[in-house]
């Protein structure tokens, strides 16, 4: 779970998060530098008991998952976005699906449900799933996860600021006898961008930087514009 400047919301994903832990399972909260409080709610989290791990890294979503993979012992990993909450029958339909498939190079995301204030968010989000399960590139919204074979194949998650996700779903999908698992069950994103944003100019900004990196232009000029229009 990468988290950064999540003070407000930190520890309730956090608590919900290890709720779903069962024995052998382990949680990784990567933080990336907060200056917000964050780290210091995670501590206090840790003394009441919670179990998980925090590490710290360089910040950036894929730096921050790239360093908890590399210190997770198990040979699933899932990547949860600290605004992202996991219901635990959608873990459980994960589990099952895990242990049901023979293949060593497999990988997967969820249905998203976006939780917010637009009416416009479940249409976001019927998009996202049906674009997603034709496509196979998934946002990180959608709690991706994958088999370690698979990660460590494809180097894991590039070094880049914006677009992470989407570049490692592709070359995942390039792989030969690589499994793709879109999963019907469902998890629960914020949709505080949109809310805070607007939905349609949010829903237009992100289509057209997801247009112009498909079209080549660098993730650092993408993550610029994303920055100004905030």
């Amino acid at each position: 779970m990468p988290v950064y400047n999540e003070a407000v919301r930190v520890a309730y994903f956090v608590e919900r998060a290890c709720a779903l832990l069962k024995p052998g399972h382990e949680l990784l909260v990567v933080d990336g530098g907060s200056s917000d409080g964050t780290v210091r709610i995670l501590h206090n989290l840790q003394s009441q008991g919670l179990p998980f791990a925090l590490l710290q890294s360089a910040k950036g979503r894929a730096a921050q998952m790239n360093a908890g993979a590399a210190q997770a012992a198990g040979q699933a990993l899932l990547f949860l976005h600290a605004d992202t909450e996991m219901p635990c029958a959608s873990f459980n339909t994960l589990i099952s699906t895990i242990e049901q498939q023979q293949s060593p190079l497999w990988w997967g995301r969820f249905n998203v449900r976006i939780v917010g204030q637009s009416r416009w968010l479940p249409m976001v989000a019927w998009f996202m799933n049906q674009r997603s399960r034709m496509t196979r590139i998934c946002t990180g919204d959608q709690a991706l996860f994958c088999s370690r074979t698979l990660f460590e194949q494809t180097g894991g998650f590039p070094s880049q600021p914006l677009m992470e996700d989407i570049d490692w779903c592709t070359r995942a999908g390039r792989v030969p006898g690589a499994v793709f698992m879109p999963l019907q069950a469902v998890v629960l994103t914020s949709g505080r961008r949109w809310d805070e944003h607007g939905a349609w100019k949010t829903i237009v900004l992100m289509w057209s930087l997801r247009l112009r990196y498909f079209l080549g232009e660098s993730p650092e000029k993408i993550a610029q514009r994303y920055r100004d229009s905030r």
